[in-house]
């Protein structure tokens, strides 16, 4: 029986960012989240002169946080993910479990209440879309959809026959159930003839495959060419998987849809910011003034705790919380033009 090769024998250990985004690959992270915690590590450990994180403490990661939002000027949500970043480091591939990790103090996020648009503006702005864009912001408004589990539906997420759609994997790694308008069931059939017919051309080129969630490639090695599998909203060229290597084709970017809608919105006269999360913020605002019961409008979004959702119901209160103001009731609020 052979020995047991030692350490020396064994080769040098993995450098440090290879653990970090091993250990964020075995817990299934986002390949943005992973990019974005492999970021601010760097940024971290050049701050300090490419010190070793375990020569560090709370002190250096105190000071790297209070950098970022007095030199960098951060948002305070940008400051929580590094902190956030940090403390994966620590715990989850250092495995120090040091007291000081839970007395690094986040940065307060301000609550603001969401960018809702008016019917009008919505139908106005949809208007001015065309195209795949055209489609995805519709669904988005229509079903209440993230910009994300948008573009990550595949061809069996969604059910024609039962007018349902289903969101695999959203935010908080839930599965969760919302309408398939009717007036799109045509548009997103034909998205779907379309996507068809790029599939069948990427398998004869002898490509076809898609990225599969939770090393099922590895489980259904064939899974991967299988129409009901792909994106319902591919990417118009292939590209290298950051993750293996592997040449596919991806879904749409989501930078792409976002530039669509801010330019829409512009020309439709649109005066606040909008992006495409302004249109679940219209969907699940309009549910509630429709008299649609607040829990129904939780599960269609997928919110964990109904406090989140209430939030629209600040929303729908015209001005001070719905009242009219005195000068209004004493009809002292009209100004003719002299006397402006």
């Amino acid at each position: 029986m052979s020995s047991i090769p030692s350490l020396a024998e064994q080769g040098p250990a993995p450098r440090l960012l290879e653990q970090v985004r091993g250990r964020i690959r075995f817990k299934h992270y986002s390949i943005r989240t992973e990019q974005a915690y492999l970021d601010w590590i760097k940024r971290f450990i050049r701050h300090f002169g490419k010190r070793h994180p375990r020569d560090m403490g709370a002190a250096e990661v105190q000071e790297f946080l209070t950098h970022l939002a007095v030199a960098g000027r951060v948002a305070a949500s940008t400051q929580n993910q590094a902190k956030s970043a940090l403390l994966f480091l620590y715990r989850e591939v250092l495995g120090l479990e040091l007291p000081w990790l839970d007395d690094v103090e986040a940065a307060k996020t301000p609550k603001r209440l969401p960018v809702v648009l008016t019917g009008a503006e919505v139908m106005a702005m949809l208007a001015r879309l065309d195209g795949t864009n055209a489609l995805i912001a519709r669904l988005l408004y229509g079903t209440g959809l993230r910009i994300m589990e948008c573009l990550h539906l595949r061809v069996k997420d969604v059910v024609f026959e039962r007018g349902e759609i289903l969101v695999r994997d959203g935010k908080g790694a839930k599965d969760r159930v919302t309408m398939l308008p009717a007036s799109l069931a045509p548009a997103l059939r034909g998205q779907l003839e379309r996507a068809r017919e790029l599939h069948r051309q990427d398998l004869a080129a002898g490509h076809g495959e898609v990225y599969l969630p939770f090393a099922l490639d590895r489980k259904y090695p064939q899974a991967g060419r299988e129409w009901m599998w792909q994106y319902v909203f591919p990417s118009a060229a292939l590209s290298v998987d950051p993750r293996s290597g592997v040449v596919r084709r991806h879904h749409v970017q989501d930078q792409t849809v976002q530039r669509a809608i801010r330019v829409a919105a512009r020309a439709a006269g649109i005066d606040r910011p909008v992006s495409p999360h302004t249109l679940r913020h219209s969907f699940a605002t309009h549910l509630l003034e429709g008299g649609y019961d607040i829990r129904t409008v939780q599960e269609l979004l997928g919110h964990s705790d109904v406090k989140t959702t209430m939030i629209y119901t600040h929303v729908l209160n015209r001005g001070g919380r719905g009242v009219v103001s005195p000068i209004d009731r004493m009809g002292g609020g009209v100004l003719t033009n002299a006397a402006c």
